[in-house]
């Protein structure tokens, strides 16, 4: 069976992610205790299910120390894979104040009945900070619902059992991606927007890639970036990663580093030497589509 846990902290888009999967055909379940996770795989299965998709947060307290061990299980019998959202604690709080939501850790317990908000975020992040090393994080902060719910399409139409190589675009102006595993600045670059022609456009657009392409310094920083990572992707899987972003940030996330992450995609995905590793790549740009508010 393909099971998809679906975890992180409480307002940054859960629920989203859950209906992406259900409408990709997923069976869907919300909010599931802990404990009954393996026998709700076990009775799926026996009716024939293939595909599920598992929301669980910290809501349960302390039983939520039981679950990579519970994971381990079924891992071994399951393709399983981790997804863990997150978000800055400005972008959550916004997110509660807007919804007037109570956080499901305020009043959870007689020593938190009195809990902030921020205190209750906070204890839901060291709560669950030990599912993140085996997940695929993704941090809401600065993407709109509809944005999350294509990155959850990409994720259900790959099918790699290897590791997934995520190359994603951002601005330095609004913050670096917390799921970032390793960071480029590309702000060295020249900017195409301080040209008025190419200002309003993107990295998408031929223009722009005509102004990057024929400037030295960018060529040089392509071909850096992608010795550095076919270097190190081996030691990567070998370190038994499921999971590696690679972002690329300039100051606004529109033109180079849109342009990089592009090339970047264009040059892996044409490499049949790492197709024997099982390494599937993806692509995000941030900044493109951003928008506020995701919806918990």
């Amino acid at each position: 069976m393909q099971i998809n846990l679906i975890t992180g902290i409480s307002g940054s888009g859960k629920s989203v992610a859950l209906r992406a999967f259900e409408d990709a055909g997923f069976d869907c379940v919300d909010n599931l205790p802990v404990s009954l996770l393996e026998s709700l795989v076990g009775n799926l299965e026996k009716e024939g299910s293939k595909q599920l998709a598992v929301a669980i947060d910290a809501r349960r307290g302390e039983s939520i120390s039981e679950l990579p061990k519970i994971l381990e299980n079924l891992r071994s019998q399951h393709e399983l894979r981790v997804i863990f959202l997150s978000a800055d604690t400005n972008s959550l709080v916004q997110r509660f104040s807007e919804t007037r939501r109570r956080h499901p850790l305020s009043g959870s317990s007689k020593a938190f009945d009195s809990a902030t908000l921020i205190e209750a975020i906070d204890r839901e992040r060291a709560l669950l900070e030990p599912l993140r090393s085996q997940a695929h994080c993704i941090d809401t902060s600065n993407i709109p619902a509809h944005a999350l719910r294509s990155w959850i399409y990409d994720l259900v139409k790959d099918k790699s059992l290897g590791l997934n190589v995520v190359f994603q675009s951002f601005g330095f102006k609004k913050g670096v991606p917390s799921e970032a595993d390793l960071v480029f600045d590309v702000r060295c670059l020249p900017n195409p927007h301080y040209d008025k022609i190419l200002k309003p456009l993107t990295g998408h657009d031929q223009a722009v890639k005509e102004f990057l392409e024929h400037i030295p310094e960018v060529v040089s920083m392509e071909k850096d970036i992608i010795q550095f990572i076919e270097k190190w992707l081996p030691h990567y899987i070998a370190d038994g990663r499921s999971y590696l972003t690679v972002a690329i940030g300039c100051t606004g996330g529109q033109h180079r580093s849109v342009y990089l992450v592009t090339r970047l995609m264009k040059h892996f995905q044409n490499q049949k030497a790492l197709s024997d590793l099982q390494i599937s790549f993806l692509s995000r740009h941030r900044e493109l589509d951003s928008i506020p508010v995701i919806a918990a």
